[in-house]
């Protein structure tokens, strides 16, 4: 039935006027339009289109100009000055200028509803040098500040609704190649081409339209229909029939983040349970067999993980290594811990395909080891208000990533990250992290990361699994499509054939 709606909704323009819609179906719904609170992917593939950075991201994840011509780091790393791109205007025509782009980040230092907070932390204020000049004084150098300006901590938003969080959420207005149409949720987003973008001529197509489709199967059937014309994080089990349709097109980039299991360490009373013991943290780690996962699961195209950075990062600690299966020392583990009957838990997780298929083959992988899992799959809103509440035991789910390593593990594990849903916190991490920010070289970066990552695989607040890659099917009317390590959607270039 679902299939069937979304062809319909889809289908109903004329022929002339399809050739200038782009159709994309996303693994999840959106989880908001307000870049400033997003915390979710698919968030990010529609910021994309609709939202300018201060900064951008070449394919090879190099920082290149985008609302900031240029930018001076200060030989102390304490002042970092961005010259902003003149002449720009937002979606409304507001001007965009250096008070704009002080307004958001102001914002987001300071907005209650922000969950930019921690990735500004280092920010001490933003000063208006002249009208299109900022200043960023910083606490302390701060070598994860440039890449995170160009994600979502770098979106400008039109002055006049920053202090209106509902407005935004309704109505975001950006700079940006395209403006927002409408939104209904758990079928689309629809956004236009704006007339005024200062980069509109390297933008041909006219309308995109995003929909959410968690089922790969039926992500991929509408894209066979044609009723979408690229299918993000399709099915690895479907990738060689993909490859094998003359009428599609495959394309992947190897992911910079993961997928893992976090536990539930002190986040109200949902976290009271057998979890909490590091040894069945550790059990469950050895019940599973990462490769199985990846031959069944990913088709080989996962990597096995024990850790947040992945190894194509300079910054991944090789020194650690995947674990072989131990069903026998699992089970000691849990005797050791108080469990020789083994334990029962609840795991949350998302409700598209391939997490229910890893979830499914990590309940039966466990139970051998006498840890009983009951799956709780959950839509992202639900998910998301159930992590963080507190309202789970242990929760599947995966992260993006970042270039940067601060984007992979301070989220997550420092004692106050907007995603560090089980409020596992470890003084001596957060004080490496903070000093991996302000390492003044890359060489002392990694000595600190590595650090940071072999306490993290002994303490376990997440269960690294793997690091997924980004497959894409598109339709061969899909010109100019670049995959890109970050997993989004960058429309620059692209076209659609009739």
């Amino acid at each position: 039935m679902r299939k069937i709606v979304i062809a319909t909704i889809l289908m109903c323009s004329a022929s002339a006027v399809m050739a200038q819609t782009l159709r994309i179906g996303l693994e999840d719904d959106i989880g908001t339009l307000d870049p400033h609170r997003s915390l979710q992917m698919v968030d990010r593939m529609v910021f994309a289109s609709m939202c300018d950075s201060l900064i951008a991201m070449t394919p090879n994840m190099e920082l290149v100009p985008k609302l900031a011509t240029s930018w001076t780091v200060s030989p102390d790393g304490k002042n970092i000055t961005l010259k902003l791109r003149k002449g720009v205007t937002f979606q409304d025509g507001e001007p965009f200028d250096a008070a704009a782009a002080k307004a958001n980040l102001d914002r987001e230092l300071t907005s209650p509803v922000s969950a930019r907070k921690l990735e500004l932390a280092s920010v001490d204020s933003v000063k208006v040098l002249d009208s299109s000049t900022i200043e960023l004084d910083l606490k302390h150098p701060d070598a994860a500040l440039l890449p995170l300006l160009s994600d979502r901590a770098g979106m400008m938003l039109a002055p006049k609704i920053l202090k209106d969080d509902r407005a935004i959420a309704r109505h975001p207005i950006c700079v940006g190649p395209y403006e927002f149409g409408s939104a209904v949720q758990n079928y689309h987003v629809i956004l236009n081409k704006s007339p005024t973008y200062w980069d509109a001529a390297a933008f041909p197509i006219q309308e995109v339209v995003f929909m959410p489709i968690p089922d790969s199967t039926v992500r991929l059937a509408n894209l066979r229909s044609g009723s979408l014309d690229i299918a993000e994080r399709i099915g690895l089990s479907d990738v060689a029939s993909v490859k094998s349709d003359r009428n599609l097109r495959f394309v992947m980039a190897n992911g910079l983040g993961f997928m893992g299991i976090t536990y539930n360490l002190n986040n109200g009373p949902a976290s009271a349970g057998p979890w909490r013991d590091q040894r069945v943290r550790e059990a469950l780690n050895l019940s599973l067999d990462r490769d199985v996962i990846n031959q069944v699961i990913g088709a080989g195209m996962f990597t096995p993980a024990v850790q947040a950075i992945p190894p194509t990062s300079p910054y991944f600690d090789s020194a650690l290594h995947i674990p072989r299966r131990n069903v026998a020392l699992a089970h000691a583990l849990l005797a050791e811990a108080g469990y020789p009957h083994g334990v029962d838990i609840q795991m949350s997780l998302g409700n598209n395909t391939v997490t229910m298929q890893l979830a499914q083959m990590i309940q039966a992988m466990a139970a051998e080891a006498n840890i009983r899992l009951k799956l709780l799959p959950m839509d992202f809103a639900a998910g998301q208000a159930a992590a963080i509440g507190g309202n789970f035991q242990i929760v599947l789910r995966g992260w993006s990533g970042r270039v940067d390593p601060d984007g992979n593990l301070l989220p997550f594990v420092s004692c106050n990250g907007p995603m560090n849903y089980g409020h596992y916190c470890n003084p001596q991490t957060d004080a490496l992290l903070t000093q991996a920010r302000t390492a003044s070289t890359p060489a002392e970066r990694k000595s600190l990361y590595d650090q940071i990552s072999q306490i993290i695989g002994k303490e376990q607040p997440i269960t690294y699994l793997y690091n997924p890659p980004f497959p894409f099917a598109l339709s061969t009317k899909v010109n100019g499509f670049i995959a890109y390590p970050d997993g989004l959607i960058r429309l620059r270039g692209m076209t659609l054939k009739p």
